[in-house]
C-alpha cells in the first residue's frame, strides 16, 4: 500500500513545549490503543497523494509520568488495514480544517482530530521523545536544504534580472554608453547583495554536503569509535544547518526582492513567493531560538564542550595542513583565530551560565550565528584548497575555480566579520534583556 508518513507532534495548547501534550492513549488490551486529541500544523495531514496516511502521534498513557518523560509514540493510520491487506472504508482519524498560511500553500497543513482513533505503540511506553528525535533530526537537516533551495532560487532569479535591467550609470562611468543606462549589476550596492547570495548559497551547499558525508560515516563507518565521533559531530552541525541556513536564507530572499525593487514586491516575478515560502523554515521542526539552545545547551554545554573541541581540532588541523600554501595562509590564519575565539567564548559562557540563569537563552541565538559564520568559512577554505589544486594542475576551465577563490575572499572579508558583532552580543550582560518589568513592556 502506498502511504505517506506524517509526524503529528504539535498541539494548540503546547506548541514547541511538548511537556504540555494532552493527547491521550488508552490501551484496549488487544495490542491496540484508542488515541484521543487534536494536533495542529500537520503538513499534508490530509491529502490525496497516497492511498493511506500513517500518522506518528505523541500521546500519554493513563499512568504516564508528567512532562516529556511520560510521552509515548503511536502509529495511527488514516485507514486501518484489514487482514487481507485492503483498507477499511471508514476513516480512523479526520481532518478538522486546513490552515490558511503565509506561504508553502502547495502543502495542505491540517488540523487532525483523533476521536478514539486506533493506533499501535511504537517501541516502549514513555519513550516517545527519544524516538521522535530520530526522525526530527533528519527533518531538521531537510529544513536546512529547504532554506538553501530558497536562497539559490532567489539568486538564480535576481542574477539575470540584474544583468538585464538598465538603471543609472556605473560609478566609474558609463559601461554601455550607447544604452539608456548600465545594468544593475554594474552598481556596487547590487553587487554586494548578489555576492552575499552567491557566497551564502555555495557555502551552505558545501555545508549540506559535508554534513551528509558525516551522516554516512556516523551510520556506516566500520570503526565504532569513529562512528560515535561522527555522530557527535553531526549532532553539533544539525542545529547550525537547520537554523543558520534558514535564517540567512530569509535574508537572501529579501535581497532578491530588493534587487528587483518594486517589481520584487508584486506577484508576477515570483520573488515575494520565495520570501513567503522560506519564512516557515525558521519556525517548523524547532524555531531558531530552540535550535540555538539545543546547540549551546545540549550539544556544547551538556558534554562540557567535548564535541565542539573535537570539531574545532578538525578545523585547526585542516588549517595547519594547508597553511604552507602562500595562497591559503591568510585564510588559514584567520579561520584559526576565529576557532580559538569560539572556544574562548564558550568557556566564558560556561562560567556565566553557572551564575546567571538568563545567560544561556540570552546568548544562544548569537552563539548559533557565530558558529554558522565560522563553520561556513571552514567550508569555503575547503573549497579554496580544491580550487588552488585544480588551478595548479592546469585545468581547462580555470575561470570556474578562480571564481570560487574570489567568492571565498568575499565570505572571509564581508560575511565572516559579522561574527564579531555576534561576539559582542554574546559577551553583553543579560541585565538589559530582563530589566523592564513585564507589565511595562
Amino acid at each position: 500500500i502506498n502511504a505517506e508518513y506524517m509526524g503529528d507532534l504539535t498541539e494548540g495548547n503546547a506548541g514547541s513545549d511538548l511537556a504540555q501534550v494532552k493527547t491521550k492513549a488508552i490501551p484496549r488490551g488487544d495490542g491496540l490503543y484508542e488515541i484521543t486529541g487534536t494536533k495542529i500544523f500537520i503538513s499534508c495531514g490530509e491529502c490525496d497523494f497516497s492511498e493511506n496516511i500513517v500518522h506518528l502521534v505523541l500521546a500519554r498513557l493513563p499512568d504516564a509520568p508528567p512532562g516529556t518523560k511520560g510521552i509515548s509514540l503511536f502509529v495511527v493510520p488514516k485507514y486501518m488495514v484489514k487482514e487481507d491487506g485492503s483498507l477499511e472504508t471508514e476513516k480512523n482519524c479526520t481532518c478538522g480544517g486546513i490552515e490558511h498560511k503565509m506561504g508553502i500553500k502547495g502543502s495542505a497543513t491540517a488540523v487532525m482530530n483523533f476521536d478514539g482513533s486506533l493506533g499501535y505503540l511504537v517501541g516502549k511506553e514513555n519513550d516517545g521523545m527519544r524516538q521522535m528525535f530520530a526522525f526530527m533530526n533528519t527533518a531538521r537537516l531537510h529544513v536546512g536544504v529547504q532554506g538553501l533551495g530558497a536562497a539559490e532560487l532567489a539568486y538564480q532569479n535576481a542574477l539575470p534580472y540584474a544583468k538585464e535591467r538598465l538603471v543609472g550609470r556605473a560609478p566609474g562611468g558609463a559601461k554601455y554608453p550607447a544604452k539608456v543606462g548600465d545594468p544593475l549589476i554594474s552598481h556596487p550596492d547590487v553587487r554586494r547583495m548578489l555576492m552575499q547570495m552567491k557566497s551564502f548559497a555555495e557555502g551552505s551547499r558545501c555545508l549540506v554536503y559535508y554534513s551528509a558525508t558525516v551522516l554516512d560515516g556516523a551510520t556506516h563507518h566500520p570503526d565504532p569509535v569513529e562512528r560515535q565521533r561522527l555522530d557527535d559531530e553531526l549532532g553539533l552541525l544539525t542545529p547550525i544547518v537547520k537554523a543558520f541556513i534558514s535564517e540567512l536564507a530569509n535574508e537572501m530572499a529579501s535581497n532578491g526582492i530588493q534587487i528587483y525593487g518594486g517589481h520584487g514586491f508584486i506577484g508576477e516575478w515570483g520573488m515575494e513567493q520565495i520570501a513567503r515560502d522560506v519564512r516557515i523554515s525558521t519556525l517548523y521542526e524547532g524555531t531558531t531560538g530552540i535550535q540555538s539552545m539545543d546547540l549551546l545547551g545540549r550539544k556544547v554545554m551538556m558534554n562540557k564542550g567535548k564535541n565542539l573541541t573535537t570539531f574545532c581540532k578538525t578545523i585547526v588541523d585542516f588549517c595547519d595542513a594547508n597553511a604552507g600554501n602562500p595562497a591559503l595562509k591568510a585564510h588559514c590564519d584567520t579561520l584559526k583565530a576565529y576557532v580559538g575565539e569560539w572556544g574562548s567564548l564558550t568557556s566564558a559562557l560556561a562560567k556565566r551560565i553557572g551564575t546567571d540563569p538568563n545567560t544561556l537563552e540570552g546568548a544562544a541565538v548569537d552563539y548559533l550565528y557565530y558558529s554558522g559564520y565560522v563553520t561556513t568559512a571552514f567550508m569555503w577554505l575547503r573549497m579554496e584548497v580544491v580550487a588552488q589544486a585544480k588551478l595548479a594542475e592546469g585545468v581547462s576551465d580555470p575561470e570556474f575555480y578562480e571564481t570560487k577563490i574570489k567568492t571565498s575572499n568575499f565570505w572571509f572579508n564581508r560575511m565572516l566579520p559579522r561574527a564579531n558583532v555576534h561576539k559582542a552580543f554574546i559577551e553583553a550582560p543579560t541585565a538589559d534583556l530582563m530589566a523592564i518589568e513585564d507589565d511595562l513592556m
